[in-house]
């Protein structure tokens, strides 16, 4: 029956909550490294600190545009399917970061590698909840979210310290490997199943209707964008400001 997802038994479930897990600490992961690696990159692409900033920008209006857009879109289509061209796509475009022959391209391709980000969060959630028994569904969607906290702690400073070591380039590249790992892991784990009748774009947008959800997203705009005007430009101010090493 289209709409209705199978219920896996619960080591598969768990198997699957961990590969979207890992897709959540490959998008956290790619979204910070270019903060701590910026003074490299900016070398790299032969620009200045401020200019290189513009490819966190770009990637941060590829997560707004791409996040609405891509989950209005994808409505109609398998959740399984979407969440593998969302990380297929991570991988293809993080992989034209690291081979970036210049500053534009660079950009470009940060851009395009934030379409995916915040679609593939929407979705893994909602496959999360739906695969799982009513009484598991909050503790499910948290486990997926959880890859980002992870991310955080132990993939951001990894690969900022790999980067350091062997090049920006080498960072960009361990992340797309991360996207094509979890292709891999969500291609054998996560059942395939038809969208809900009447899923769609229109019924999507609906929800645009609602004020409130207009002042969540007004409260969150603020906030993050507060926090990423210091945090996109933590590495210089902390080695040409603050002195450390």
């Amino acid at each position: 029956m289209g709409g209705v997802p199978p219920s896996p038994d619960p080591r598969r479930l768990r198997l699957a909550l961990l590969a979207l897990a890992l897709g959540g600490f490959t998008i956290g992961t790619a979204e910070f490294l270019i903060m701590g690696l910026l003074p490299q990159v900016a070398r790299g692409v032969d620009v200045t600190i401020s200019q290189a900033g513009h490819a966190i920008s770009a990637y941060a209006l590829g997560v707004v545009i791409g996040a609405p857009v891509l989950a209005a879109v994808g409505a109609r289509y398998p959740r399984r399917r979407m969440v593998l061209g969302l990380m297929a796509a991570y991988a293809l475009f993080n992989l034209i970061s690291a081979l970036a022959p210049s500053y534009g391209t660079l950009v470009v391709s940060r851009f395009f590698a934030g379409l995916p980000h915040g679609a593939y969060f929407g979705i893994a959630a909602l496959i999360a909840a739906e695969l799982s028994p009513p009484e598991r569904r909050g503790r499910s969607v948290s486990m997926v979210i959880l890859g980002l906290s992870v991310a955080n702690v132990v993939g951001v400073p990894a690969v900022t310290w790999l980067g350091q070591a062997l090049g920006w380039r080498a960072a960009f590249v361990v992340v797309a490997a991360l996207a094509a790992l979890t292709v891999a892991a969500i291609v054998a784990t996560v059942p395939t199943w038809a969208p809900a009748p009447g899923a769609g774009m229109r019924r999507e947008l609906g929800a645009l209707r609602r004020p409130q959800l207009w002042l969540a997203l007004g409260v969150a705009a603020l906030g993050g964008g507060g926090m990423f005007a210091i945090y996109s430009y933590i590495s210089p101010i902390l080695t040409y400001r603050a002195g450390v090493a």
